[in-house]
């Protein structure tokens, strides 16, 4: 059996994401708690772990794989069944274009350490951090929106009837926007694919509020 360990924190969207995907795959793993705002990430004995001090990081046969996107493609290398990606070119282009938007456009912009330096180094109030946070969640979900009008490739998840990592990213951005209380009413497809994921009893251990570190 695969010694496998996952640091992460709970409420972490990109640990979300890897947790997600580790229950899809049907993969057990012993978890590391990390917690970020006791600033765990930034010990001496974490950067060890990974030298960026970020969530999360899986460790499996003495590798270390960090950034969540990239630790969802190796395990759909490394373990292809059942898959997370399609088999078609086009289709995986699509899936990994959902899934950036989310990785890429929206939760950079509303990460703990943005939202902290928003306060602490420019000064702004609690208010106009609300702002920003859901200025980018409109307008990233907007764009996620659209993309699944345009390209009419949904059905119960992203993809039709198959759950891929484009719906692993989506319910962790979708629990933040709810967390922020933004609303999520114009996204009807997006919020309806991120539901259905949710309530898939596969997955229901992998929710923030289910692990041993949430308070």
């Amino acid at each position: 059996m695969t010694a496998r360990d996952v640091y992460g924190f709970f409420r972490s969207s990109t640990s979300y994401r890897l947790r997600l995907a580790l229950a899809a795959k049907g993969l057990d793993y012993s978890q590391r708690f990390v917690s970020l705002p006791e600033g765990a990430h930034r010990t001496e004995a974490f950067l060890a772990v990974n030298p960026q001090g970020l969530v999360p990081v899986l460790c499996e046969d003495g590798q270390a794989f960090t950034q969540s996107l990239a630790i969802m493609e190796y395990l759909e290398e490394r373990y292809p069944e059942p898959p997370l990606m399609p088999a078609g070119l086009v289709e995986r282009a699509y899936v990994r274009a959902l899934s950036q938007v989310i990785a890429c456009d929206i939760h950079p912009l509303n990460n703990v350490r943005v939202l902290k330096l928003l306060r602490e180094d420019f000064g702004v109030d609690e208010p106009g951090v609300q702002r920003w946070y859901e200025h980018w969640i409109a307008t990233g979900m907007a764009s996620f929106e659209s993309m699944l009008s345009r390209e009419r490739r949904h059905g119960r998840y992203c993809l039709g009837e198959q759950l891929t990592i484009a719906d692993l990213c989506l319910v962790p951005q979708v629990a933040n926007a709810r967390r922020f209380a933004c609303d999520l009413s114009p996204f009807p497809l997006s919020l309806g694919i991120a539901e259905r994921v949710e309530a898939l009893d596969v997955l229901a251990l992998a929710a923030p509020g289910r692990q041993a570190d949430a308070f």
